[in-house]
């Protein structure tokens, strides 16, 4: 059994962003008027209009890692931004390593499926609250089988720090329903990729989707932050 791609194809992301009435949707702060310009930042050849567009899906589009409207076509755009080359620039980050624009989109990516997917959806239910009343959550949750395919190209890239966000964001994307077959693909690279990483909320996101899929041993171990956190800023570079 081999990792395949779902039913059709990602949009342009330029004719993407250009088409989708941003003003109709909302981030954090309200309307997402500026949120176009912003994301084709992503795709210039400018490393600091890169970091601008990085900051900004940090922060509005998924602050505290939660989804708004604008949202769910921003994860669509970064889906399909993967493979543009000037997402292999190398950036610096907060705690001092240079990693791959590409890297932190996938890293962005983990974090919003977190955010739709079981274990949220549980926490929430804990709470009195119900995931499945944010349309939202739920467009996203929808989008899921689009972003494992866009994902899954790098899941063997030769650039480590992106082959490790790969996976991390795979084994959240898995939660879905239509997605479950591939975790057996999957488990493997998260055994001698993912569990094995120098980065700490990698391995936890390694422990926490091998224990999801009953092949954990033991408990789990202390919640560390995701990997999105310890690369996304609001101060310079991003």
């Amino acid at each position: 059994m081999t990792i395949t791609d779902s039913d059709g194809p990602l949009p342009d992301p330029r004719a993407f962003v250009k088409a989708t009435d941003w003003a109709t949707l909302e981030h954090a702060y309200g309307p997402a008027d500026e949120s176009p310009e912003l994301l084709l930042g992503l795709l210039a050849d400018e490393t600091t209009t890169q970091a601008t567009a990085l900051r900004h899906l940090g922060d509005p589009l998924h602050h505290q890692d939660s989804v708004y409207s604008a949202t769910v076509p921003a994860a669509l755009f970064v889906a399909a931004a993967l493979m543009d080359p000037s997402t292999a620039a190398v950036l610096p980050n907060p705690i001092g390593r240079h990693e791959q624009v590409r890297a932190v989109l996938l890293d962005w990516l983990e974090s919003v499926a977190s955010a739709v997917g079981n274990e949220a959806e549980a926490t929430m239910a804990r709470l009195g609250l119900h995931l499945e009343r944010s349309p939202a959550s739920m467009q996203v949750r929808a989008l899921r089988p689009a972003l494992f395919r866009a994902v899954s190209a790098f899941l063997h890239d030769p650039d480590t720090g992106v082959q490790e966000a790969a996976i991390a964001a795979a084994v959240s994307l898995l939660d879905d329903p239509e997605l479950v077959q591939h975790r057996s693909v999957l488990t493997p690279l998260v055994r001698d990729v993912l569990s094995t990483s120098a980065d700490r909320s990698y391995r936890f996101v390694a422990a926490r989707g091998l224990h999801a899929w009953g092949q954990g041993v033991g408990p789990l171990p202390a919640q560390d932050a995701g990997p999105w956190a310890d690369r996304c800023s609001t101060e310079p570079p991003f």
